[in-house]
């Protein structure tokens, strides 16, 4: 063979075989990708928060409103931030423990320049505030909105959707998730979980219609195992994906583990529709299976959020360990089911005072005109109730939600 031919074969089989080689690997990491969507779509992004900056004019008007003495009917306090857009453009803000009644200008009765409250104040267990158009509160629902279920129960609202009243219907209600909970002892202070139900009210009067249990956990013995779905629900395709988590964080575990059900679009009150990730595949019944967390340095608070940036699904949760008493961390990931990537970078928003606590990191795609709105709430860090309930009640403004605005980006 001349010289010439023996170059052209040597020059010919290297990019051959160079190709091949190139189409091995593709196809190894098609198959491998931790981030292929385990919903059938196609790989996304990688996100993390990028920078944040307080919103002071969303924080200012709930201090405006719970400091406004004119009634003594109206919401003054909670935790449990969550929020629906309603057809008529107003927004309804959802709390779970609530200060209604009278506040006082200061000094306080300590001599501290605070507005305050007396020590007697009740709590009511769920309340909801009405937002205008124009980004005014102006008026709080009977309180409580969702009645206690018997003695020593109470339910909690999280994530609200608005829904055709049935499937077709032009007529739209408001879905409510509640959380049901049942007085326990320690560590099980803040109630043992027990069921997840969805409330439906009227629009645009905003009544309670009736309460539909969706998921009864109170067979389950051990209550660090029971899930509570609807801290937060996306909507993606023809589907609302409805995410939920354990409570183990009040057995003195660094994270708890999340889960994820999805229902039809439209149809969170029927029971029937759910269906709970398993671990493999979806299933109507049977034991949900974790999508994240590992009981130690990965997973969630007891509440967390979820939102789509594109194709990318961000939750975002208080982190963990004592991190997890002031800094927000985020993970991500193609599909609901994950696999999830992270922790990835945290920040750390602004706590009024020392001895404080953040938690409860929600998203709030009903207000923001496009901006990325979390809100956070704030209380005392005190294992005893009374010794808290004792600093909260003396300074107003540390039990109301906080805002920031937060910009996703790849890493």
């Amino acid at each position: 063979m001349p010289d010439d031919a023996r170059v052209r074969q040597r020059t010919g089989a290297g990019p051959v075989l160079i190709l091949a080689l190139v189409l091995a690997l593709a196809a190894v990491l098609l198959t491998a990708l931790p981030d292929d969507d385990r919903e059938g779509g196609v790989a996304c992004t990688a996100r993390t928060i990028r920078d944040w900056d307080p919103d002071a004019a969303l924080t200012g008007e709930f201090a405006r409103y719970g400091d406004d003495a004119t009634r003594t009917d109206d919401w003054t306090g909670g935790d449990g931030t969550h929020s629906v857009r309603l057809p008529d453009g107003r927004v309804l803000w959802l709390f779970s423990d609530t200060y209604l009644g009278q506040v006082f200008p200061p000094p306080n009765p300590v001599g501290e320049s605070v507005t305050w409250r007396d020590v007697s104040t009740p709590l009511v267990r769920n309340s909801a505030v009405v937002m205008s158009p124009s980004g005014r509160l102006e008026a709080t629902l009977p309180a409580p909105v969702f009645p206690d279920p018997g003695p020593q129960r109470w339910r909690w609202p999280v994530a609200a959707r608005v829904e055709p009243r049935s499937p077709g219907s032009a007529e739209k209600v408001v879905r409510v998730l509640l959380w049901t909970r049942t007085a326990g002892r320690s560590p099980w202070i803040y109630g043992v979980p027990t069921a997840t139900e969805v409330a439906t009210l009227s629009l645009p009067d905003l009544r309670l219609e009736g309460i539909t249990t969706v998921l009864d956990q109170a067979s389950v013995a051990d209550p660090a195992r029971r899930v509570l779905f609807g801290t937060t629900a996306v909507d993606a395709g023809d589907w609302t994906y409805v995410f939920g988590g354990t409570d183990a964080q009040a057995a003195s575990r660094p994270t708890s583990h999340a889960y994820v059900a999805r229902v039809p679009r439209g149809r969170l009150g029927e029971p029937g529709a759910w269906e709970y990730w398993d671990g493999s595949r979806w299933a109507v019944r049977g034991r949900p299976g974790a999508v994240l967390g590992n009981g130690d340095d990965k997973g969630v608070g007891s509440a967390f959020t979820v939102v789509r940036d594109g194709r990318t699904y961000v939750l975002l949760t208080m982190a963990a360990g004592t991190a997890g008493l002031t800094t927000v961390t985020a993970y991500w990931a193609c599909s609901p089911t994950g696999p999830w990537h992270g922790p990835t970078k945290g920040f750390s928003p602004p706590l009024p005072n020392s001895g404080v606590a953040a938690y409860n990191p929600q998203a709030h795609r009903a207000v923001g005109d496009g901006r990325l709105v979390l809100s956070y709430d704030v209380n005392w860090l005190d294992a005893d109730a009374a010794a808290a309930q004792l600093n909260i009640t003396r300074n107003v403004s540390l039990y109301r939600p906080r805002f920031v605005s937060l910009r996703l980006a790849a890493p």
